[in-house]
């Protein structure tokens, strides 16, 4: 299966094709906020590889978030826009898990132990606050004062012997205030729209949107608070 994979959750701006699982081509920027500007040229660049490949794009998966409210929409209103045009069925992908999937690939590269390991991706959200997963897989919100607030409440508190690893653009600013030795801090992770391919490939789980009705997934709500700046009321 060819898919065009879409990522336009964080600062980072990413599209890739992948067939069966594996990626053939990404194109990516990682120097801020431009994707309304260079998505649509990073697209018109893998649909014309495609063309030139003899490739058929046979659906398109966007990373739903959360993550940048702005960029989420501006992924989704791009990646609906293609399922139309292409006649083609949208996958939404949990950002959370791309970004896994992401460290899963620097883990392997740098040998280090994957196994009884618990990994923590962190979104930033804000201040002192990430976007991470619970241990049921869920995303939540979550305001980091130390280890423990990224632990289940219902689970065992941080365990001496195991070993937790947490990345994102959110975990540089909590390893300020991280001392447990058994959490270890991976730099550079990112969220990539080449790893959304191996995802959907694995997953029983992810299925196609209904493209009309489809919204990311903010997990906060939205909402535009009066200004008050003088003049702006």
């Amino acid at each position: 299966m060819t898919i065009l994979c879409i990522e336009t959750s964080t600062s980072v701006c990413s599209a890739a094709i992948c067939k069966d699982g594996e990626p053939i081509k990404q194109c990516i920027n990682l120097e801020g906020s431009n994707h309304a500007r260079l998505l649509p040229l990073y697209l018109e660049e893998l649909l014309s590889f495609a063309r030139e490949q003899n490739l058929s794009i046979e659906a398109v998966a966007l990373s739903e978030g959360p993550g940048s409210y702005t960029g989420l929409r501006i992924g989704a209103s791009t990646a609906k826009g293609l399922c139309y045009g292409l006649n083609v069925p949208l996958i939404p992908v949990p950002t959370l898990e791309v970004l896994c999937e992401a460290a899963k690939s620097a883990m392997t590269n740098d040998q280090s132990p994957i196994t009884n390991s618990t990994l923590v991706p962190m979104i930033d959200a804000r201040r002192m606050e990430v976007y991470t997963l619970a241990e049921d897989g869920k995303a939540r919100a979550v305001v980091v004062e130390n280890e423990e607030s990224l632990i289940n409440e219902q689970s065992d508190k941080v365990q001496c012997t195991k070993e937790y690893y947490y990345f994102g653009d959110g975990a540089e600013k909590c390893s300020k205030v991280f001392v447990n030795p058994h959490w270890h801090y991976i730099p550079n992770i990112v969220p990539e729209a080449r790893y959304m391919g191996r995802l959907i490939a694995n997953s029983r789980q992810l299925t196609a949107a209904e493209i009309a009705y489809y919204e990311p997934y903010y997990l906060k709500e939205f909402i535009a608070a009066p200004s008050h700046v003088k003049g702006l009321q």
